[in-house]
């Protein structure tokens, strides 16, 4: 009797045993898929988190600025978001028209930037040909100029400040005379001299490191002439991409030597046009740089 009641409480605390044992095994089974899951939300929530901020920094990115009526000392054209205001142009007989809409079909309010309401500069598409000109105001956002244009097909850039609407410079399309030549990316070859004689006036160039979006100066040199004032400083430079696209207008940012500050947001070979006034006459300076 004594052995088989052992037997009872042997077997018992076996099968007990087994309980415990599969309990806990399925217990650590159920918190382990569930750390799984908690780990799987974690770094799902974390994607979605940093999802957010690149898109919040690509908003903010893309935000356009308004003119306040300030003049920057330079036409800012980063990737912005959508203008509000549209440029249409149209050129028939040696005349330029240029119409400035808002979204309502409003003419805006433009500010004075360095003398000029509008600054318009035409390139062709090989980007050779440069042009810098001055439309007047006609009435309801009508700006006009007589210019003869060669025959050629053209990319024209508004330079203008809306008062308190954000805008942004886009290249215009414009074909003259029966020339079918596109905008493309150009084969420009990098200047290994950066001198420049036009009109037997000499500019040199030279330039801090040329990288990518860090303060570059670009320094003229004019060689013992001091240029006159022109549109209210010592001069101007434009620069474009090898597509045409990206344009840059600036200012310089000494009243006593022809310095000028930009920065490139991206590699590739750019031409820059530096504009001087000597002896009465404006001369465009065409260089081709680099940025690596």
């Amino acid at each position: 009797m004594k052995q088989k009641n052992m037997l009872t409480w042997a077997i018992s605390a076996i099968v007990y045993l087994g309980l415990v044992i599969g309990g806990y095994s399925i217990y650590a089974s159920l918190n382990s898929n569930n750390d799984h899951s908690d780990t799987h939300t974690a770094k799902t929530k974390g994607a979605e988190d940093k999802e957010s901020i690149n898109e919040q920094s690509h908003i903010d990115n893309h935000t356009s600025k308004k003119s306040d009526g300030k003049d920057s000392g330079q036409s800012d054209h980063k990737a912005h978001s959508e203008s509000e205001v549209v440029t249409n142009i149209k050129y028939k007989e040696g005349l330029i028209t240029i119409d400035v809409k808002d979204k309502n079909q409003n003419s805006p309010n433009l500010e004075i930037s360095h003398e000029k309401i509008m600054h318009l500069i035409f390139v062709s598409a090989d980007l050779e040909n440069y042009y810098h000109l001055h439309p007047e105001e006609k009435g309801n956002g009508v700006y006009t100029l007589k210019f003869d244009l060669p025959d050629n097909s053209y990319k024209a850039f508004v330079d203008i400040k809306p008062k308190n609407l954000a805008y942004q410079v886009s290249p215009v399309g414009l074909r003259v005379g029966k020339s079918h030549s596109e905008h493309k990316e150009n084969p420009l070859k990098v200047d290994t001299n950066l001198t420049k004689t036009i009109n037997e006036k000499t500019v040199e160039l030279t330039t801090t490191e040329l990288g990518i979006n860090k303060a570059v100066t670009l320094s003229f040199d004019t060689k013992g002439i001091t240029p006159e004032p022109y549109l209210g400083a010592l001069g101007h430079v434009v620069i474009l991409d090898d597509k045409g696209e990206k344009f840059v207008h600036v200012h310089p940012t000494s009243e006593e030597k022809a310095l000028f500050e930009t920065k490139f947001d991206k590699p590739g070979i750019y031409k820059v046009w530096g504009e001087f006034k000597i002896d009465g006459k404006v001369n465009s300076y065409p260089f081709v740089i680099e940025v690596k």
